[in-house]
């Protein structure tokens, strides 16, 4: 059986069909794996970065982590009932001015750090401006000297009188 010319032509159009598709896949294939390996190369990149960056925060963190002492102490009235909002001052027995102020919280407390060592510390309380539901005012407290020796925590009360 002999072909025509007809009949083959068909199949030369198949033939460059296919071969257009797999010239077609061909490059879609290199452009997917371009941009996969750009992709990649990215992301790479930027997990070094981040690593590089956390590294030299932990390293930061680590400089300014420094040893210290808690004092901790509690506001109490005349009845024996912890007191919001006074102002606390603490400063070194060898200074005059208060270091640190903070205010009581609501169950009376306060904390405050302080470099570690061997140091005496005078606790006091700032009793101006604060006056009970009752309208009563408090006399100013007697201060109270705290002892530190290296990293620990000191415990105190401030005892407020009418």
């Amino acid at each position: 059986m002999t072909m025509t010319t007809s009949q083959l032509r068909p199949q030369r159009r198949r033939r460059t069909k296919i071969k257009a598709r797999k010239i077609k896949a061909t490059v879609i294939g290199a452009r997917f794996r371009i941009r996969w390996a750009a992709f990649a190369a990215t992301a790479l990149l930027c997990c070094l970065l981040f690593t590089a960056n956390w590294a030299v925060a932990e390293q930061k963190n680590a400089a300014e982590a420094k040893s210290y002492a808690l004092i901790f102490g509690t506001v109490w009235d005349p009845d024996q009932r912890p007191v919001y909002g006074v102002k606390v001052r603490i400063r070194r027995a060898d200074e005059k001015k208060p270091r640190w102020e903070l205010i009581s919280n609501h169950t009376g407390e306060f904390a405050q750090r302080v470099p570690a060592g061997n140091a005496d510390y005078i606790v006091s309380a700032d009793v101006k401006g604060v006056k009970l539901a009752s309208g009563r005012h408090f006399k100013p407290s007697p201060e109270v000297t705290v002892h530190i020796e290296n990293e620990e925590r000191a415990d105190t009360g401030i005892h407020l009188n009418w």
